[in-house]
């Protein structure tokens, strides 16, 4: 896939994959993705090798700009969308979600 096809079309992420991009959007580390997840370093830079790869995005900054392009992520309430809520996250900024 090239660059301009990434632009222009969605690509499909498992929900894995989707709890990731959030974490890099915040800023977390490879190591705190997988401390926060409960899984293994080596799994979160296989996941993060494989989204890069799924979004023809060369790094974390461009992933980012392709995360807020395709509303997959909410920052500061831009692209506000279900995914946060779905994660069940608590960051101050909301309640926690109840089961």
């Amino acid at each position: 896939m090239s660059t301009d096809e990434a632009q222009t079309a969605p690509v499909a992420l498992s929900g894995r994959e989707l709890q990731i991009v959030e974490l890099v959007t915040v800023g977390l580390t490879n190591q705190e993705i997988a401390e926060r997840l409960e899984i293994s370093k080596r799994t979160v830079d296989n996941h993060i090798s494989n989204i890069l790869d799924k979004t023809s995005t060369g790094n974390r900054v461009a992933l980012v700009r392709w995360a807020l392009q395709w509303g997959k992520v909410c920052l500061d309430d831009v692209n506000c969308c279900a995914l946060s809520s779905s994660l069940g996250r608590n960051n101050g900024n909301d309640q926690p979600q109840s089961a």
